[in-house]
């Protein structure tokens, strides 16, 4: 986006053109106040009429909801496993935890300014536009749609028919209905591609009908999505907190708790930790912070999505209040949860174990059976009863997390697509539902082929990085935006600015440099993704131009 002299120039992408300096009407507890003449920005001066087409079903209620219901998934019952494998130490353990919540909450309260700010649809990929150009933005949606959501969804969707198949035991990934390709490992240096199975096997058919079920429910309206969202974010919240107080007052381990806490708690934390470089790579011994950082890429990843309520901001009630508000609360109810979790689980299993051990207590969170440690300290509490009770909680997290990641997405795609970045047809809403029913569309068909692929898993490993990237260059953005309009109007002020948004800049950055070192696996990939949408930017950007020529000559 062009600027000159600091205003917006005539076309900027999703917003209407010719906005300017003149008089704003405020309107406060029914008074009418006209301000002086100030200031006003693409960002704050008016509403986009493509925004004003949605329905606006998403109270505070509805929208935390939707923060908490797309942040857990199956990660807090898996990821602390192979935590604990990396750091060898119940502080840092915990202490991984505590980084990405200190981390996941203040990008989200930096968030909360540029949501109040700009409370259109699209969220982060508009804060990106705007804040430092449509490339950047388009960068993003790029990856979201390729990778970061869809990978997700399929991911979580093949999940749940994981853990369907605890009950019904010809769900899985081995009754193949139609197996076309075993593709086999390609190395290159310290990075193995491929290794995967190409075809529909009964595991995977579940996840397909979950996403084309939950896909065409979000056709019928935001209300009827949110609904589903609030049901089964409720379930699963209590789930968690079922866990932690059933942990707290019955599963207590005499053993596990003298194994983990008191001085063996810090045992280990501040010596040098080894760690392989890459995928076969030599093994090296890393510093306490170095290893923490390396430990990101599975926490970050069960807690991200909480970034999902800004792409539906078109259809928030009063969003420039509720949208800084449910990112606040959210996170940290969330956050609050995966930390009292982790202390149940060391209540409960010692955190060092044998992958050799002959009873779940023997093999400890370390070497819990196919990392599944919720189900193993749930197991160790009440027996077969224990596991079958996680099967059903992971299959209720894993179908509200897909409903909400299904929901959001596709509204980032509706808003590519109106700057002509995306396929026209996504532009479009229902003419009775106001939903983007054809982004929802184009959504499913690519998660369906992901899952069919086989590849989704490999792919969510590359992005890790990459979604860390834009996360540091959307905070950025808060800082390029308060430069270049000052006067803009910000109804909330991140709390904490400028230090606690740099120092998750600068934190950030620290933990995809150590990445880069030594997950070069997961890193390279993913900023190979990334950087692919380059030509394909410039090679769709004549289209946008075209587009914006044409509605230009309409309007005159």
């Amino acid at each position: 986006m062009e600027r000159r002299n600091g205003a917006t120039s005539r076309f900027t992408p999703g917003l209407p053109p010719g906005v300017g300096s003149q008089p704003t009407i405020h309107r406060e507890s029914s008074l009418t106040v006209e301000a002086k003449p100030r200031e006003t920005t693409a960002a704050s001066a008016v509403v986009p009429s493509t925004d004003r087409e949605f329905v606006k079903g998403l109270g505070l209620t509805s929208s935390t909801m939707l923060v908490m219901g797309s942040m857990i998934g199956s990660g807090i019952f898996l990821v602390s496993a192979d935590i604990a494998r990396e750091v060898n130490s119940p502080a840092l353990l915990i202490g991984a935890w505590l980084v990405t919540g200190f981390l996941t909450i203040t990008a989200a309260l930096s968030y909360g300014e540029l949501a109040a700010m700009m409370p259109y649809a699209g969220g982060q990929y508009v804060y990106l536009r705007q804040g430092l150009g449509p490339l950047w933005g388009f960068l993003y949606g790029w990856t979201l749609f390729l990778v970061i959501q869809t990978g997700t969804i399929a991911a979580v969707g093949v999940a749940f028919g994981k853990f369907l198949g605890v009950f019904f035991p010809s769900i899985s990934s081995t009754h193949w209905l139609v197996h076309l390709w075993k593709v086999p490992p390609i190395s290159l240096g310290s990075i193995v591609l491929g290794n995967m199975d190409v075809g529909l096997n009964t595991q995977n058919l579940m996840a397909i009908l979950l996403v084309v079920m939950l896909s065409v429910i979000n056709i019928f309206g935001v209300k009827t999505g949110a609904w589903i969202q609030n049901l089964f974010t409720f379930a699963k919240v209590s789930g968690l907190l079922g866990l932690v107080l059933v942990g707290i007052f019955l599963g207590r381990n005499a053993q596990a708790v003298a194994a983990n806490f008191g001085a063996n708690f810090w045992h280990g934390a501040w010596s040098l930790h080894p760690i392989q470089v890459g995928v076969g790579g030599p093994v090296v011994l890393v510093s306490t912070l170095t290893i923490l950082a390396v430990a990101q890429v599975g926490s970050l990843f069960s807690a991200d999505a909480w970034n999902n309520v800004t792409f539906t901001a078109g259809e928030v009630i009063n969003p420039r209040r509720n949208l800084p508000l449910s990112l606040a609360l959210g996170t940290g109810v969330v956050i609050a949860l995966y930390v009292a979790c982790n202390v149940i689980y060391l209540n409960v299993l010692p955190l060092h174990g044998s992958p050799d051990g002959a009873t779940i207590f023997e093999r400890g969170i370390q070497h819990a059976t196919e990392d599944r440690v919720a189900t193993a300290a749930l197991t160790q509490m009440f027996g077969q009863m224990g596991g079958y009770l996680m099967a059903v909680a992971i299959m209720i997290s894993s179908f509200g997390c897909n409903n909400g990641l299904i929901l959001s997405g596709a509204r980032v795609y509706y808003a590519m697509a109106k700057d002509g970045l995306f396929f026209r047809g996504a532009r479009k809403l229902h003419p009775i539902y106001k939903t983007p029913a054809i982004s929802l569309m184009v959504q499913m068909v690519w998660i369906s082929i992901l899952c069919v692929s086989g590849s989704y898993g490999q792919l969510l490993d590359y992005v890790v990085f990459a979604v860390l990237v834009f996360y540091i260059l959307t905070i950025a953005s808060l800082f390029v935006l308060r430069f270049k309009q000052p006067h803009a109007e910000r109804p909330y002020r991140a709390f904490g600015y400028p230090v606690l948004p740099a120092v998750y800049i600068v934190m950030a950055v620290f933990i995809d440099l150590v990445l880069l070192r030594y997950k070069p696996q997961y890193t390279w990939p993913g900023l190979m993704i990334v950087l692919l949408g380059i030509p394909v930017y410039y090679a769709w950007r004549p289209r946008s131009l075209r587009a914006e020529a044409s509605a230009s000559l309409r309007r005159t």
